[in-house]
């Protein structure tokens, strides 16, 4: 029972306010805001975002949210901070394991796809607003290809290979990015793009790679893998 002359349902939103007792439990109502601020960037964009929903979605009381965060938009920069090290770190990984250059190609591109399908539904918001300058979800982009470029650079100059222009690294970087967003945007929201297309987008996005930053050598090689061109017959 609530105590005399209470509200119950005041109870259980002062309950529901109290400071976590311990480091773990403050740890995991971060993490709930957080979750639920994914979800409501889903549905709404960074624009749509505010405090309302977020608490609303995550079910905890407003003091509690302020607790952890000063705005709805601190919760989103956590998203987008490891949004972009997933990426980062998974292209990273990537380019370290062969020191063959169209298989390091390959590799980056299914890096890229990994981090994609890690975002779920959460992918078709991001895509949208990577060129709004309003959006910091377009200044985490800028960050993250830096750190791309920083790593293709280092990887051409530990194979020996001249690094690649901007123009033509960017031109890759940026014909990978709208092909995920494409088969992302055609799938609808919440959806995910069936495994057919999505195979289809990955050859695309490795053609560009090879026929961008690849050499002579790097093509001829690559015709040889079976699936990878179509042949004149097909």
């Amino acid at each position: 029972m609530s105590p005399r002359g209470s509200d119950p349902a005041e109870t259980r939103s002062a309950r529901r306010g109290r400071p976590p007792q311990t480091r773990q439990q403050a740890e995991e109502v971060r993490a709930r805001i957080v979750r639920a601020t994914a979800e409501v960037f889903t549905r709404t964009g960074s624009r749509g975002l505010n405090v309302a929903q977020i608490i609303e979605q995550a079910g905890l009381a407003r003091p509690t949210f302020y607790r952890y965060f000063g705005n709805a938009v601190e919760p989103l920069h956590v998203l987008l901070t490891a949004s972009n090290a997933g990426l980062v770190g998974g292209i990273r990984t990537a380019l370290s394991g062969t020191d063959e250059p169209v298989e390091l190609g390959i590799r980056l591109i299914d890096a890229y796809l990994d981090w994609a399908r890690g975002h779920g539904a959460m992918l078709r918001p991001l895509f949208a607003e990577l060129h709004d300058p309003a959006s910091p979800v377009s200044e985490y982009r800028e960050r993250a290809f830096d750190d791309i470029r920083a790593s293709v650079h280092d990887t051409f100059a530990a194979l020996g290979r001249p690094a690649p222009s901007q123009l033509d690294l960017d031109a890759a970087l940026h014909v990978c990015e709208y092909v995920v967003y494409r088969i992302s945007a055609e799938a609808g929201p919440g959806a995910e793009p069936a495994p057919d297309i999505v195979a289809e987008a990955r050859l695309t996005m490795i053609r560009v790679l090879l026929s961008t930053l690849g050499t002579r050598a790097d093509l001829e090689y690559a015709l040889e893998l079976p699936g990878l061109f179509p042949d004149a017959t097909d």
